[in-house]
């Protein structure tokens, strides 16, 4: 199984920094991609920034405000977001792309989610 904790959500103003992380407890599994979704209030959920083997990839309203990083050793994902506008505010979901140990099985693992704000 693999087990996803999100912090570091929380209330911030127009242009602020937040830093989201995720920690992922893993047994029997071997991690691939690890990223970041976000839903806002009707909405669908997004893709927000990815990261496998140290190559990334962001959505294109994110490019150039946030950055994601993982420590795979710690098996945790960083969102650094900065420049933080209203349009941001959603719940920030942690999501582990991982494959079953000695299987060519793949799953999705999720996160319990983290609420971002963002004030004008």
């Amino acid at each position: 199984q693999v087990h996803l904790v999100e912090s570091g959500g929380g209330l911030v103003q127009a242009g602020g920094s937040l830093r989201l992380s995720c920690v992922a407890s893993v047994s029997i599994f071997s991690i691939n991609t690890m990223g970041w979704y976000r839903q806002a209030p009707g909405k669908l959920r997004e893709l927000v920034a990815t990261i496998t083997s140290g190559s990334t990839n962001y959505a294109d309203s994110v490019k150039g405000r946030f950055t994601i990083s993982r420590d795979s050793a710690e098996n945790t994902v960083y969102l650094q977001m900065n420049s933080l506008k209203p349009e941001d505010t959603a719940v920030y979901y942690c999501n582990a792309n991982a494959r079953a140990n000695f299987t060519t099985n793949v799953f999705n693992f999720w996160g319990q989610g983290t609420q971002v704000t963002v004030s004008s």
